[in-house]
């Protein structure tokens, strides 16, 4: 793992005797930072001006590997695939297309365009091609509905200041963000105007952002004793939300 994200330039190592040490490169933190805005800070709020920025890529099959890239960068981006290497999103990705494509060199297999639909064919039917959000929809109600209860039950025994209650707050935290990190992957974040109504993300992030909240403290409280024990160098880490 380590060392496939090195790979990638995520990470920078180092070796000292027959050790191996990793640190973040300012790609690699760049990439966490965007995640942490997901995460956090993601909204379906956005104004749209009805109308597509289309991508179009033509790169040979035995290139699959910066083909494969492409496609990923394109997804975290939020872009849906209408098949045949054409790529559609309602926001204005320009400046996001220019650095994936010098990032890749691939300046000479790329076109984009703006575009409006001239037949019958409506935004929703076109979303529907490009984006599966009713199964979006489905896992958002899911978490809402589980992580609901399990809010409920965490009101109970973060009541009590404890030890066990606050290493409790630190896991059920944890288990809560490791699941939600999942959303930002798959969720291209259209506009609302593009959305179904109701919309599941709403009610799950609701859940989310209220149960973190509530178990943010005693959670960093457990955090801070167990640091207090800890080497100086371990006690440098950067904050997490």
């Amino acid at each position: 793992m380590l060392s496939r994200m090195a790979k990638k330039e995520w990470l920078s190592s180092e070796r000292r005797g027959k050790s191996s040490f990793y640190t973040l490169t300012d790609k690699g933190r760049d990439l966490l930072q965007e995640g942490q805005k997901r995460i956090y800070h993601a909204s379906w709020d956005q104004d749209w001006n009805g109308k597509w920025f289309v991508l179009a890529y033509s790169i040979p099959e035995g290139d699959r590997s910066r083909r494969d890239r492409l496609r990923d960068r394109l997804a975290w981006l939020g872009f849906g695939s209408m098949g045949n290497g054409l790529w559609i999103s309602p926001r204005d990705v320009e400046q996001d297309v220019h650095a994936i494509s010098a990032s890749l060199k691939l300046h000479d297999h790329l076109m984009c365009f703006q575009a409006r639909p001239v037949n019958d064919l409506s935004d929703a039917e076109l979303v529907s091609r490009c984006w599966d959000l009713e199964a979006l929809h489905h896992s958002y109600t899911d978490f809402a509905l589980r992580w609901r209860a399990a809010s409920d039950a965490a009101t109970a025994h973060t009541r009590a200041a404890s030890d066990e209650s606050d290493v409790r707050a630190f896991v059920l935290r944890f288990e809560l963000i490791h699941e939600f990190r999942r959303f930002p992957l798959k969720d291209p974040f259209l506009p609302r105007a593009l959305l179904p109504k109701p919309w599941g993300g709403d009610d799950a992030t609701d859940v989310f952002r209220d149960l973190h909240d509530r178990l943010m403290g005693p959670a960093d409280d457990w955090v801070s004793d167990v640091l207090k024990n800890a080497p100086p160098h371990i006690n440098q880490g950067p904050s997490v939300p």
